[in-house]
């Protein structure tokens, strides 16, 4: 059994596309609709209880998408570059430490 995530969507752009390439991560985004593409940042259920603890904003989907919504962009700026500093996606646990 594989332990449920709930992801952080980050839209990417075209310069967040070529980031990810950098450091060989262009795979994992996905196509969403209309040319869009998006990086699902996992957390785990403690994770995501921690984000919607620590950012007032935030939302849990538990009707639709089961991810976390209405982050503030400029956190989501720096999930994405921690992404890319790690070049991994499981960044939520270091991510989470500076709060």
């Amino acid at each position: 059994m594989t332990q449920e995530t709930y992801p952080i969507n980050v839209w990417i752009n075209e310069e967040r596309l070529a980031k990810l390439q950098a450091v060989n991560l262009a795979d994992m985004a996905e196509e969403a609709f209309a040319g869009l593409k998006v990086l699902r940042v996992p957390c785990t259920e403690a994770q995501r209880d921690k984000v919607l603890a620590t950012f007032p904003t935030a939302k849990y989907d538990s009707a639709t998408t089961k991810s976390i919504e209405q982050l503030p962009r400029d956190v989501k700026d720096k999930i994405f570059d921690a992404v890319i500093a790690k070049g991994s996606l499981n960044i939520m646990g270091e991510f989470l430490a500076q709060y």
